[in-house]
């Protein structure tokens, strides 16, 4: 069975940091195009940063880009978060996804929360 496992998230001052991590399982983590999205209650899943399989090309959010940074780890079926400079906006539960690079199938994760405040 396919298990997309999210941790690291929690409440943290805003200027602070996290890291998030993604484990998976029972999938070719290494022919899946990686991301994590965020919602807030009462809005739509926001894609915020992505990391291709074929050659690990990293996108970003423009509300994120220069404060986060995905990467992935191959060989541990884990792909990663690092959060920095964190503001309150960035409040929201933190998906992972998981899409194959011919884009079926995919696999979502549960969700991890993060609260920024002071």
């Amino acid at each position: 069975q396919v298990q997309i496992v999210e941790s690291g998230g929690g409440l943290v001052q805003p200027g602070g940091s996290l890291n998030l991590s993604c484990v998976t399982s029972e999938i070719t983590f290494r022919a899946y195009d990686m991301e994590w999205y965020r919602q807030t209650p009462g809005k739509e899943r926001e894609l915020v940063a992505s990391i291709t399989a074929v050659d690990a090309t990293r996108t970003y959010a423009d509300s994120v880009k220069g404060r986060f940074t995905i990467s992935r780890d191959n060989a541990k079926n884990t792909v990663f978060l690092q959060m920095t400079n964190l503001k309150p906006e960035d409040t929201a539960v933190y998906f992972c996804h998981g899409i194959h690079w011919q884009k079926v199938p995919n696999y979502w994760g549960r969700g991890t929360q993060v609260t920024v405040s002071s």
